[in-house]
């Protein structure tokens, strides 16, 4: 028969008058207990219920004088919910709130993470463990451990730190840090993460330590120093805040500096690459800002990027799947404020050319304003009209400048007839652009002349659509028939519009333009800089379209063909015949065209095919784009392969493959597998990929790279969906240019 012994004495004796206010009382269970002098001793199923601490063991002593309890044989404690401590000896001290356990073994269950060790000793809520093994496997035959000498566990902040730690995957040591720290929660903390080792002929060995700082809710700061050791050295960071419920940004910058060897033998443009990138979001700006309680919604979108060439971006991972391939860049700042009847927003952009020396040429849009009014409607819906007005400041420090500011007004009548069988609409659209020049002085050359213009023009579009639907038994099938009519009326242009009459030689101001502008070596190409209006083609437009959905409104089917045909005297003809389809053939299955027919070269222009499978454990992928302008330019023809397979829980493999079929050269290549467990995940991958360079002479090369990467995840200290910890390895080049 149990017996239950609550020890009121020990309270007296073993703890202060503090500790029985905070009700600091110890509760006994055991099947017999016996009493000499200072010492209780119970036997037979023990149990002790302190606080939240529960335990159970074979044999308990407490010395009254000294406030001692000690354990003995087949210990097992718990602390809430998720501890879990086994021993065969422990010994706590309620009034110092000390605790020992000898062998240690402790589970916290809500990571699933085990640990063991010679000896523990814990003092409030800290716990420090001596000589022992950390994992998240399974204990008797863990796929991988980390050995150390000692280590610390805070059971509120749930946060571990090893001393002298060795990883093993089975047995084998793989690698050593004298300090490792984790976090048993998903909490962010400050930190060490995983790092990124690998090895290149050319670059030498590379490791990458990333630190994590995360001392306040709202932000944190990521430094990744790295060293390649044939290559050189440098430092990226990104600083990612939250400052109010509605905005967010991230500040990230970077400095690599190369070896001069590495320098001088590559031929390189820049001994240093640097750089920055500033994003910031934020959708209630103005009332944030300014105090104010306005209905609209408001927004402020920033990217703002600079550096001094590609290899900035290159540098800052080892992985080439992420290599930049541009070569300009964009920096933008939108503002907006919107209303259910009207927009208003500014725009900042500003551009930069990696390949040339200065930019001081380079055409800005220091900025964009721009209002439009939503549609409106009068005569019971059946008129529609709207209004957009856009300006935008074209500057730059060297050369001519200009401010354009266009006007956009369509006005639509639409009604149906014939019981809403045909649908018809005429719609009226005023257009107006002017432009003021400025820095006028500064013209490329003695023939262009700069005078303020002003351009504007009507035009009409007249179109009739009807749309039937029926539906069957499992299916819907809806198609639709238009055709749209599109006529230029009156055209009015003074100053630099009507200048560039001298330009157009049997054939439309805008098609002029799109050439002269491309082509670098043309006198005429800095007077249509700034002469961005399309021609309005004399065209009809024919289309039919269809759609087909299931019993549960799915779409199987999105069919659609569209024939123009113009009537301009240069190009008048019929012009490319478009087909889009869009066929669900099956739950997994899909098959996408888009393509355009060109019945003067009785050839196509553009064809784009893509035909995916979507399953459980199976996802496939192939398309092809072919592309031709039958001009100077080359002809596209390029293929893109995936298949990504899952075989079991355990195993799954990717494969992607880009190839220029015209020029029958490999772009890309990746083939690799994961090996998933329960507590850790092994990765293998084989990439090749055309990474770009900035050479000495300014223009860009680029490097055929063929690398070898190797992932570990270790469960849980390495998240699910992170990176994990990973080794890659560069093959030798098979040619510099490429």
């Amino acid at each position: 028969m149990f017996k239950l012994f609550i020890l009121v004495a020990l309270l007296i004796t073993g703890a202060t008058a503090e500790n029985i206010k905070n009700n600091d009382k110890v509760e006994i269970y055991a099947t017999t207990m016996d009493t000499n002098d200072n010492v209780v001793t119970a036997k037979g199923d023990v149990v002790v219920i302190y606080q939240d601490y529960h335990l159970s063991a074979k044999r308990a002593r407490y010395d009254r004088s000294s406030g001692d309890l000690e354990l003995f044989e087949n210990i097992r404690a718990s602390q809430g919910e998720n501890i879990k401590v086994l021993g065969e000896y422990a010994k706590l001290n309620i009034a110092n709130k000390e605790r020992t356990f000898a062998p240690f073994y402790m589970l916290e269950k809500k990571s699933d993470v085990w640990l063991s060790g010679d000896k523990g000793y814990s003092k409030a809520k800290d716990i420090n463990v001596t000589s022992g093994v950390m994992s998240g496997c399974n204990p008797n035959n863990p796929l991988w451990k980390m050995e150390f000498t000692s280590s610390e566990y805070n059971t509120d902040t749930m946060w571990l730190n090893l001393y002298n730690a060795r990883l093993y995957l089975y047995d084998i040591p793989v690698f050593y840090t004298p300090y490792f720290g984790y976090s048993l929660d998903t909490t962010r903390r400050t930190g060490v993460l995983p790092p990124m080792v690998g090895y290149s002929q050319k670059e030498g060995f590379y490791y990458e330590q990333a630190l994590f700082i995360a001392e306040q809710n709202w932000w944190d700061l990521e430094l990744k120093p790295q060293i390649r050791t044939n290559r050189g050295s440098g430092l990226y960071s990104t600083f990612r805040f939250v400052d109010s419920k509605t905005s967010k940004g991230s500040l990230t910058t970077g400095f690599f500096k190369e070896q001069d060897r590495y320098f001088q033998e590559n031929i390189l443009a820049n001994n240093k690459h640097y750089g920055f990138n500033f994003l910031y979001d934020n959708n209630d700006f103005i009332n944030q800002w300014f105090g104010l309680n306005l209905r609209g919604q408001s927004g402020i979108y920033m990217d703002i990027v600079n550096m001094n060439d590609v290899d900035y971006i290159n540098l800052s991972t080892n992985d080439t799947t992420q290599n930049a391939t541009t070569r300009q860049l964009l920096s933008r700042v939108n503002l907006f404020y919107n209303t259910d009847s009207d927009y208003v927003g500014a725009y900042f952009k500003h551009y930069k050319d990696l390949e040339i020396d200065s930019n001081e040429k380079t055409l800005q849009s220091l900025p964009s304003l721009h209002y439009h009014t939503y549609l409106q409607t009068l005569l019971e819906d059946h008129l529609s009209y709207s209004l957009d007005i856009k300006s935008d400041n074209y500057y730059r420090q060297a050369g001519v400048s200009a401010v354009q500011t266009d006007l956009n007004i369509p006005v639509t009548l639409h009604t149906s007839l014939f019981d809403e069988y045909l649908n018809i609409s005429y719609t009226a659209n005023m257009y107006a652009q002017h432009t003021a020049f400025k820095n006028k002085n500064e013209i490329a050359a003695p023939t262009n002349e700069y005078d303020n213009g002003l351009f504007a023009r009507n035009s009409h579009q007249v179109a009739a659509s009807t749309q039937l639907t029926h539906a069957y038994d499992d299916l819907t099938h809806v198609i639709e028939f238009g055709s749209q009519y599109q006529i230029g009326g009156f055209e009015m242009e003074n100053g630099y519009y009507d200048e560039q009459k001298d330009l157009f030689v049997n054939e439309q101001r805008g098609d002029y333009c799109a050439k002269t502008v491309n082509r670098s070596d043309s006198e005429y190409a800095a007077r249509c800089e700034f002469y961005n209006i399309a021609d309005v083609e004399k065209r009809l437009q024919l289309y039919f379209s269809q759609y087909i959905y299931d019993s549960l409104g799915n779409q199987i089917i999105y069919h659609r063909v569209a024939q123009n045909i113009s009537y301009e005297n240069v190009n008048s003809g019929v012009g490319d015949l478009e087909n889009e389809l869009d066929y669900q053939i099956t739950d997994d299955f899909n098959f996408y065209n888009n393509l355009f027919y060109n019945y003067d070269e009785n050839s196509f222009s553009k064809n784009f095919n893509k035909i995916s499978y979507t399953g459980k454990s199976l996802n496939l992928g192939l398309s092809h784009m072919y592309k031709n302008s039958f001009s100077a330019r080359p002809v596209i023809s390029y293929m893109t392969a995936s298949v990504n397979y899952i075989y079991d829980k355990h195993y799954s493999y990717s494969f992607k493959h880009d190839y220029d079929l015209e020029r029958s050269e490999k772009r890309g290549f990746e083939i690799g597998f994961l090996y998933q467990k329960r507590c850790w995940d092994f990765g293998l991958r084989y990439v090749e990929n055309n990474r770009p360079i900035l050479s000495l002479k300014g223009s860009s090369d680029s490097i055929y790279d063929r690398y070898i990467y190797l992932t570990i995840r270790l469960k849980p200290i390495m998240a699910p969906g992170s990176e994990g910890t990973g080794f890659s390895y560069r093959l030798p080049d098979k040619s510099r240019n490429n």
